[in-house]
C-alpha cells in the first residue's frame, strides 16, 4: 500500500518518486503505483494533484477501494525512480479553498447557527457549501464573510493530527466524524475542530481574502458559492475588467457605474414607450389603409393581404383593429420561407365566424389554429408554390355563405 506523505507536508511539492508498480488505464493511459506519494487523490470534497513524474504528466490520482492509490499518467513509465512535480499553483488553490471552507463553515455556525451538511472544493471554480438554513439576508452574508475574514488575517495556526475512535469525545468537533477508526483531525487554532482528510493551509493567513459570491436554494439547502485567495484575486480581475470595459462604454467612472446605468435604463424605457406608441399609431394607420382597400363581396368589405416575413403578433394587432370596422372582413397571412401564418377578423355585423373561414384557409395546408366567432388566428408549414392561389376561393366562399 502507498505510503501518502501529503498530510505530514502539504508544501512538499518535489520528491523521488519510487514507481513500484504499472497497469493499463483506459484511453491508452498508464496508472503507476509509488511506495510514497504527496499527489493528493480525489476524496473528501477536494480534487486530485496533477503534476510530473519523469516525463509523463499525472492526469488523475485517485485512491482505490483497497487502499491503494493510483496515479494516471499520459504514458507509460516503467518502475524506476524519478524526479516528481505537483502543480504548485493547483495545490495552493485546494488548500486555500479547503481551509477557507472550514472557516466559512465554523463562521456561519457560530455567528447565525446554520449548519453546513455538505461541501464541494475546486481549485478552478467557486467552492459550495449547503447548510441548513433560511433565504439570507444581504446583511447576514456580509456579516459572515467579515468574521472569516477576521479570523483570516489573525493568521491563526491550523493544525492536523489523528485521534482515536474512543477519544473523539475529547475533541470539540464542529459536526459529528462520519468515519470509524483513527480519525484525521483539522483544527483552526481555538476556533473549528473537523474531521478532514483533506490538504490545508498551515496557517489562516495563507488563506487570503475569502468572498462570498452569491447564495442560491438547492434540493431545499441554501447553497453559498465562495472563493478564497488565488481564486479571489482572479474574481477581481475579471469583475475589474467589465467594470472599466462597461464604464468606458457609458462614458462614466466605474464609481459612477450604477448611476449611469440607472438613467440609461430610465431613457431606454422612456424610448421604449415611446416607440410603442409609434408602433401603436402606425399599425392604427395601415388598418385604415387596408380597411379602405376593401372591395364588395356578398354583402361586407373583404380585404386580403400576404406580407412576406410579418411577425404573427403584428397580424394579430392589425385583425383586432380590423374587426372593429363596421362590415369588414379581413384575411391577413405572412410566410417566412418555411411556415404560413393566418389571421382572419370579422366584424360582429357580418355575421360571418372567422373560425370557419380560417378553417377553410388553412385546410388545404393541414394548418391548425383556433380563436373565436370575429378573431382567428392559425398555421402551418406550407410550399412557397403553393401560396399563391391562397385567396382564390375566398370570395366564393363568402357568396355561399360557408
Amino acid at each position: 500500500m502507498t505510503e501518502h506523505r501529503y498530510f505530514e507536508d502539504p508544501l512538499c511539492l518535489a520528491f523521488s518518486a519510487r514507481v513500484t508498480e504499472t497497469l493499463p488505464h483506459p484511453h491508452g493511459r498508464t496508472g503507476a503505483v509509488l511506495l510514497e506519494t504527496y499527489f493528493y487523490p480525489t476524496g473528501g470534497g477536494q480534487e486530485h494533484d496533477t503534476g510530473m513524474i519523469g516525463e509523463a504528466r499525472v492526469l488523475d490520482v485517485f485512491r482505490e477501494d483497497g487502499g491503494r492509490i493510483v496515479h494516471v499518467l499520459d504514458r507509460a513509465l516503467p518502475p524506476g525512480v524519478y524526479p516528481a512535480s505537483i502543480d504548485r499553483e493547483r495545490r495552493l488553490r485546494n488548500m486555500q479553498h479547503h481551509t477557507a471552507q472550514h472557516i466559512l463553515s465554523a463562521a456561519f455556525e457560530q455567528a447565525l447557527g446554520w449548519v453546513t451538511v455538505s461541501a464541494n472544493i475546486n481549485a478552478d471554480n467557486p467552492s459550495t457549501i449547503d447548510l441548513e438554513a433560511p433565504e439570507p439576508s444581504p446583511g447576514q452574508l456580509q456579516q459572515v464573510e467579515a468574521f472569516a475574514n477576521r479570523v483570516i488575517l489573525e493568521n491563526r495556526p491550523v493544525k492536523s493530527f489523528f485521534v482515536a475512535e474512543t477519544e473523539t469525545a475529547s475533541v470539540p468537533f464542529r459536526r459529528a466524524p462520519k468515519v470509524r477508526g483513527t480519525i484525521r483531525v483539522i483544527e483552526v487554532e481555538t476556533f473549528d475542530y473537523s474531521a478532514c482528510g483533506g490538504t490545508h493551509c498551515p496557517r489562516t493567513g495563507m488563506v487570503g481574502p475569502l468572498v462570498i459570491l452569491r447564495s442560491e436554494r438547492v434540493n431545499q439547502k441554501l447553497r453559498i458559492h465562495f472563493t478564497a485567495g488565488l481564486q479571489t484575486l482572479d474574481v477581481f480581475r475579471l469583475y475589474r475588467r467589465a467594470a472599466h470595459q462597461a464604464a468606458s462604454l457609458l462614458k462614466a467612472s466605474p464609481d459612477d457605474l450604477a448611476g449611469s446605468l440607472e438613467r440609461l435604463l430610465a431613457d431606454a424605457e422612456q424610448a421604449h414607450a415611446q416607440l410603442e406608441s409609434l408602433r401603436r399609431a402606425g399599425l392604427d394607420a395601415e388598418a385604415g389603409q387596408l380597411a379602405g382597400e376593401a372591395g364588395a363581396v356578398a354583402g361586407v368589405r373583404l380585404v386580403t393581404r400576404l406580407f412576406p416575413g410579418r411577425a404573427p403578433a403584428e397580424l394579430r394587432l392589425l385583425g383586432a383593429r380590423l374587426n372593429r370596422v363596421d362590415g369588414l372582413v379581413a384575411i391577413l397571412a405572412a410566410y417566412d420561407g418555411k411556415k404560413l401564418s393566418l389571421v382572419v377578423a370579422c366584424a360582429p355585423d357580418t355575421g360571418l365566424d372567422a373560425r370557419m373561414l380560417l378553417t377553410r384557409h388553412m385546410d388545404p395546408f393541414g394548418g391548425r389554429g383556433g380563436g373565436d366567432a370575429s378573431l382567428a388566428q392559425g398555421g402551418g408549414h406550407v410550399n412557397e408554390k403553393s401560396l399563391a392561389g391562397i385567396f382564390s376561393k375566398t370570395s366564393g366562399w363568402l357568396l355561399s355563405g360557408s
